[in-house]
Order: structure tokens, then sequence, then C-alpha cells
């Protein structure tokens, strides 16, 4: 397989940073405003976008974990529907119930996985609106789901893949696209 990194660390730092202004410019502060990170990766975009707007701000944003596997619509069953389990703040008191709800996931490709964050979140109370941030847009869009703030487009090949690594869980900051040997042509 090839690969080659699209993002560094120092890269990925300056997009959260975008990332917190445009957020910031967009909604006129943060009022009203809790993030939202899809487990795994976007939970930790969302904690260190928080941070990036509380230095930003001067004031702490709320923000919480999403676990979206129970509504994924590739897994069959029984959809858990207890929102203590799916949905986890980090201030116990904040629901995103009447809220401007800022989703954060690592890569964009076909929707599903977001469509499955606003079934959950759905369950968990009734957001005043629902915003969208990755890192990563890969295209391929299977479903009708736009997001409003990009840290990197990144065109590619249903070949290709995305892969994002964070200190969190992979000890190195990076984006990289990797071209899979058995599918080149």
């Amino acid at each position: 397989m090839n690969s080659n990194v699209l993002m560094d660390e120092p890269a990925i730092r300056r997009a959260l940073t975008r990332i917190a202004h445009e957020i910031l410019e967009k909604n006129k502060g943060i009022q009203g405003c809790v993030l939202v990170g899809i487990r795994t990766r976007g939970v930790f975009l969302a904690k260190r976008l928080a941070a990036k707007i509380e230095e930003i701000e001067g004031a702490p944003i709320p923000w919480g974990e999403l676990d979206v596997t129970p509504y994924r619509d590739d897994r069959s069953g029984f959809v858990e529907t207890d929102c203590s389990k799916q949905l986890i703040m980090n201030n116990q008191g904040v629901s995103v119930h009447d809220r401007k709800v800022i989703l954060f996931d690592d890569v964009l490709y076909t929707g599903r996985t977001i469509r499955a964050a606003m079934d959950a979140l759905m369950d968990c109370g009734r957001p005043q609106m629902i915003q969208l941030a990755v890192l990563a847009d890969r295209g391929h869009r299977e479903l009708p789901i736009r997001p409003d703030y990009i840290g990197k487009n990144i065109p590619t090949s249903k070949s290709e893949e995305i892969v994002v690594a964070l200190k969190e869980t992979d000890g190195k900051d990076e984006v990289k696209i990797i071209q899979n040997r058995g599918d080149q042509v």
C-alpha cells in the first residue's frame, strides 16, 4: 500500500484553530452552543476544539461524546434509546435540548455515520440546530449531508482510504491517504 501524509501536526492544529474561529463567527460566540464528538477520534477533536474556543473566548464551551454504534444502518438488532448511554457530556448538567449542537467527526465519507449521530441526538432532546464539523471531507456522499466546517477537503477515489491518527489514540497527529494495492489499476 502507498500512503502520503496530507496533514501533519501543525496542519491539524491550524485547521482546528480556523474551525474554532468559523464556529465563533457563525454563531456569534458560544452562547447556547455545545460540541459533540463522535466516537472515537471525533471526541478527541471536539475536546481540542473546546480548549481552543476557551482560549479564544475566555469561557468554556460544553462538550461531550456520542456513541452512534446502535444507530448505524449497517448493524441489525435492538436500538438502545437510553440517552445516558449514548451521549456523555463533560458537564453533566448540560443537555442538547434547545442548543446549537456542533457535531465533530474525523472523516466524512458517505454521510451514514452523521445520519446515525443525528438520530441519536434527536433521541436525547430536540436541538435548536445541528451543525457539522469534520477534519477531513473525502467526498462520495450517499446521503444529502454537507459539513458546515471542514479542516481539509480531500478528493479521493473509492480505492483510497483516509486515515486519521491522533496523539490520544495513535501517538501522533497526522492525516494520510492510503492507496490500496489490490484496487490499483
